[in-house]
């Protein structure tokens, strides 16, 4: 009866605290402006299923596709003996699934085993490549100080989670033999558990051993659980909804300010009244373009939440391989950084706090946006669809459009197509000079 009472507690405190959680994500996430992306229903279900739930774009990178792949498997399919375990927690049972499970039980429990053998493989490689093989995109200033300490400190709960599993599996394999000289047979744990368990001849020891695994792994799923939203391992969970809701359009095509399009259209059109369109006296004017995290969309909020600091983005961006400031992932690294700075203060100290600090200037500087090429590299590159492009360009909108702050060379080059019909600074008419030069 303890056993289920601090079992129910844990259960209770965990999920609370991870909806108290989810809460302020969600909220945080709301932050941003809204979007219509309720479109196109079967074509964002199979883009879903193919980025997210098959991992398509991954495979350009076959190694930590592979490696990524074992992670993922395992991690879903595992959830099932999680099933068992609440079941066992909730009823104070011994593998209350065995019974009614059968022969299947067994082939589910070694499908399971043979799956976390093989994500501790993958486990222990990702850990090699970050800290070991020091690979470029994973060493790169952005990721200095909590980042890289996040990306190692997942790897250990996941090391923790399955060393529980087979010290759960191992532990009551070996008191199964002791006691019955019979085996439950799993694939994994009929071997390790008389390696490492079968000098114990103790069945309390063992039964010990396998409720220290047992409990060891309940609790690692919760910390891991509510460890989440605090992590770039947050893609988990969000790579659906943000794969889902991913902008359809064709790459490189920018969106209108319709305020702008209005003004633009009632000055070509002589007949236009401007003052027959009704205006709301009380509507608060829109910026144009982005300067805090609040003039994003929050499918721009989402993508920032979701970004996996995997730095597929940097490493494929022309301006930072030259050498420029720019790194995408910084860019989405900083936004959800602010994103939760405001969302924080907002909920301490009410919506109408200011602290004085923004997205542009205070955490992106000008130098890093005008270092894009709008190549569309980084959307392209990104294993679930983030579209750092888009913030840039917003931020972008925002120097010119408000701030009236634009580079040397595109305040000329502006000034030509202005005077000259094209870039460069001679007459059209002499457009044509160099067919006539020998």
């Amino acid at each position: 009866m303890v056993k289920i009472i601090i079992f129910s507690l844990l259960i209770i405190v965990g999920f609370g605290f991870f909806g108290y959680n989810i809460w302020k994500v969600r909220s945080n996430i709301l932050l941003g402006r809204d979007v219509n992306r309720s479109d196109n229903f079967w074509t964002r279900l199979k883009l879903m299923t193919l980025v997210a739930f098959g991992q398509k774009k991954m495979f350009s990178k076959p190694i930590p596709a592979f490696l990524h792949l074992a992670l993922y498997v395992a991690f879903v399919i595992t959830q099932i003996e999680l099933i068992e375990i609440l079941a066992d927690g909730l009823s104070g049972g011994h593998r209350s699934l065995s019974v009614s499970l059968g022969g299947f039980y067994t082939f589910m429990i070694s499908f399971i085993e043979i799956l976390s053998v093989l994500a501790f493989i993958a486990t222990i490689a990702f850990l090699a490549r970050r800290n070991m093989l020091k690979v470029p995109r994973l060493r790169m200033s952005e990721l200095k100080g909590w980042p890289m300490k996040d990306a190692n400190l997942i790897l250990i709960f996941e090391v923790i989670l399955l060393v529980c599993i087979f010290t759960m599996n191992g532990a009551d394999e070996a008191a199964q033999v002791l006691s019955s000289n019979s085996s439950y047979g799993f694939t994994v744990s009929q071997f390790i558990g008389p390696v490492f368990f079968g000098g114990i001849k103790s069945i309390e020891t063992l039964h010990l051993l396998e409720q220290i695994g047992w409990w060891g792994h309940i609790i690692m799923v919760f910390i891991f659980l509510n460890y989440l939203p605090y992590s770039k391992h947050f893609h988990i969970l969000l790579a659906f909804p943000n794969t889902y809701y991913s902008n359809l359009e064709k790459k490189g095509k920018f969106t209108n300010l319709e305020s702008v399009t209005s003004e633009v259209k009632l000055m070509l059109d002589p007949s236009a009244d401007p003052y027959a369109v009704a205006v709301d006296p009380n509507a608060v004017p829109l910026r144009f373009g982005v300067k805090d995290v609040t003039d994003l969309t929050w499918k721009n909020l989402l993508d920032a939440y979701t970004c996996t600091e995997c730095g597929r983005c940097t490493s494929a961006c022309p301006a930072n391989q030259t050498g420029k400031l720019l790194s995408p992932r910084k860019i989405m690294m900083d936004t959800r950084d602010r994103m939760v700075e405001v969302g924080n203060n907002q909920r301490k100290f009410g919506k109408d706090f200011d602290d004085g600090k923004s997205l542009l200037h205070s955490y992106i500087s000008e130098e890093e946006i005008w270092a894009c090429t709008s190549c569309n590299a980084c959307v392209e590159e990104c294993p679930i669809n983030i579209d750092p492009l888009s913030i840039i360009i917003d931020l972008r909108r925002f120097l010119v459009m408000e701030e009236s702050k634009m580079p040397t060379e595109l305040t000329g080059m502006l000034t030509n197509i202005e005077n000259n019909g094209a870039p460069w600074q001679f007459s059209q008419s002499d457009r044509l000079n160099w067919a006539n030069e020998e």
